[in-house]
């Protein structure tokens, strides 16, 4: 991932590259009232990967009979597949098309970004490495993305949402 970068004037940037692609993707989840995090790293992007994203989920956050969760998902096909086996407790909550800007974990992202910008890796392993350490410094700073995230709409956490 490239950024600007300051060099002296009259100079070309120099920028190491490395043809060719490997795949990895980052899942993140948040809970805007408290800036709780939780991360996945899966190889692709599909139904299956999401379901197995969503019980991991379900998991970590106790969701079941009796702890509702409501996770907001933009339309992604995989997001919105008969295919998925929603866990009990967990329920997706659609967002209206073309309004990324209303998906909280989007301002998480240029987070994630930062420690990749202008620093090439050797493989999926470093990546893979440098994005976990970025994960483990973010993750105490919860009062930071919660105000990232906490957006005015939101409803109280103490109130059920209807």
């Amino acid at each position: 991932m490239l950024r600007r970068a300051w060099v002296p004037r009259g100079s070309r940037p120099v920028a190491r590259q490395c043809p060719g692609y490997d795949w990895l993707y980052v899942y993140a989840f948040i809970r805007p009232s408290d800036g709780e995090t939780f991360w996945l790293f899966m190889p692709t992007v599909s139904v299956e990967a999401f379901q197995l994203a969503l019980d991991e989920f379900a998991q970590f956050a106790s969701a079941g009979p009796d702890h509702q969760v409501v996770l907001v998902v933009d339309g992604a096909g995989w997001h919105t597949s008969r295919q998925l086996n929603v866990p009990e407790g967990l329920h997706l909550l659609k967002l209206p098309p073309y309004s990324p800007e209303l998906q909280p974990v989007e301002r998480l992202w240029p987070l994630l970004r930062e420690a990749l910008a202008n620093r090439p890796v050797a493989n999926l392993s470093q990546l893979e490495a440098r994005l976990i350490h970025r994960v483990k410094a973010l993750k105490p700073r919860k009062d930071y993305l919660s105000g990232l995230v906490q957006f005015h709409w939101w409803k109280d956490a103490e109130r059920p949402i209807v």
